[in-house]
This record gives structure tokens, C-alpha cells and sequence, in this order.
């Protein structure tokens, strides 16, 4: 679940400061290493980050890794990915979709 070039990895610590106390929107992939569907959409999202640079912050967090963060968004399957808009989640996708089910959220969004 490594994050890419245009998407940026969070944790605990940076989830208030990068999601909640951030401006506009945000799309955020809740997955993990061990999660094979995780690793089907995580290029979709990679390929997303990069088209929709300097509108959308894309970004990952590790499940295992951040207990916290996806507790406290109820994240029960894996992976899901959370739209925020300025700090405030909007919408869910949860399991592997096609990049536009993604896009079509990030669009009703923008």
C-alpha cells in the first residue's frame, strides 16, 4: 500500500491535519498490504491522483497501521475509499470497483 507519486500516505498522527482541517476535496483509500482487492484499486486511485492534481487531494492509509482513524470511520471492509469535503466525509465506496464509480463520486464532489 505504498503511496505514490501524487498521493500522499497518512496516518493517525496527519489525519486531522491533512483531512479534517483541509480545504476542498479530499479522497482518501482505506486498505492493506495483505488485502488483494486493495491492490486492484489502488492504481485506479494512483491514476486518479494524478488526473485530477492540484483539484482533489488523493491520499492512502494502512488499516493495521492506523487502527484509530479507521475505527473511528467505522471502515469494516477493505478496501473502501472516503470523500471529504473540507474535512467533512461525504461518501463511501466500499469493495474494488472500476475507476468510474470512483470518478463519478469525485465529479459529483468537485
Amino acid at each position: 500500500m505504498g503511496a505514490g507519486g501524487s498521493t500522499v500516505a497518512l496516518d493517525d498522527a496527519s489525519w486531522e491535519r491533512e483531512i479534517e482541517a483541509g480545504a476542498g476535496l479530499a479522497m482518501v483509500d482505506f486498505g492493506a498490504e495483505w488485502c488483494g482487492p486493495c491492490r486492484v484499486v489502488a492504481p485506479i486511485v494512483e491514476k486518479l491522483a494524478d488526473d485530477y492534481r492540484g483539484r482533489v487531494k488523493v491520499a492512502t492509509l494502512d488499516v493495521d497501521a492506523n487502527p484509530r482513524t479507521a475505527a473511528r470511520y467505522n471502515v469494516r471492509s477493505l478496501p473502501s475509499v472516503l470523500f471529504f469535503k473540507d474535512g467533512k466525509l461525504v461518501d463511501t465506496v466500499v469493495g474494488a470497483v472500476p475507476r468510474p464509480v470512483l470518478e463519478k463520486k469525485l465529479q459529483a464532489h468537485l
